[in-house]
């Protein structure tokens, strides 16, 4: 067994054995790798152990690599910042984006998104944590721009995403997921149907999956240390 498969049999134990003790299902948690900065060889090692889901930061490393891997039916989250300029790349070539935290953003990629491809996947980036150094829409925006990003055509509103400020305090930790978890339950309450929590990454996926995560985003524990520079 790769370092890869036996990483990710690592993983997924930890998955259930953390969704076990909330009293769930590791089949209601998708386990997202995120592969920026590897290099293709190490997702196709990802995927013959069993790995579908793979998400990347940088839109031009991505599009290298899923034409390097057009072979194998991946599904590709975007997860990163977007710049204007980069919206009709991310609209032509993955499923989700979990990154929008702009209205200008969502109606560009729903101009943008080809119309024989499903609609594209949407969650929402908060700041959860209220970072100034730190992308996403403050907790207060979020009722009024997720109503207006539910309505746009080619876009299917699915929940919020968050990266809370980094703690090893569990009780932190489950804090700042628990608040998220409430905001998509305020917006369920307002008439949204939202099913995804995309939170939890390598050091805190554990408490993120007990306050309901759907989505953990998880590189490191996966892949390894990341290289110093890109693949």
């Amino acid at each position: 067994m790769t370092t890869i498969a036996s990483n990710l049999q690592a993983v997924r134990a930890a998955i259930m054995a953390a969704a076990t003790e909330a009293g769930r299902t590791s089949g209601e948690v998708t386990l997202l790798a995120v592969s920026k900065t590897f290099a293709p060889d190490a997702i196709r090692e990802a995927y013959h152990a069993g790995q579908v889901h793979f998400a990347e930061s940088y839109v031009q490393e991505a599009l290298s690599k899923i034409a390097a891997l057009h072979d194998l039916p991946i599904e590709w989250h975007f997860i990163g910042p977007i710049q204007s300029n980069k919206t009709r790349a991310i609209a032509e070539h993955f499923a989700w984006v979990h990154s929008v935290d702009r209205l200008k953003i969502a109606e560009r990629l729903s101009a943008q998104r080809p119309a024989h491809l499903p609609p594209l996947q949407i969650c929402l980036q908060v700041n959860i944590s209220e970072e100034l150094s730190k992308g996403g829409v403050p907790s207060g925006e979020v009722a009024q721009l997720a109503m207006k990003v539910a309505r746009l055509p080619h876009l299917d509103l699915r929940g919020l995403m968050a990266i809370p400020a980094p703690s090893d305090d569990v009780s932190a930790q489950r804090a700042a997921f628990a608040r998220l978890r409430e905001l998509r339950d305020q917006l369920c309450r307002q008439g949204l149907r939202l099913d995804t929590l995309s939170m939890g990454m390598s050091h805190d996926f554990a408490a993120a999956i007990t306050e309901g995560a759907t989505m953990v985003r998880v590189g490191t524990a996966i892949f390894g240390k990341r290289p110093l520079h890109n693949y």
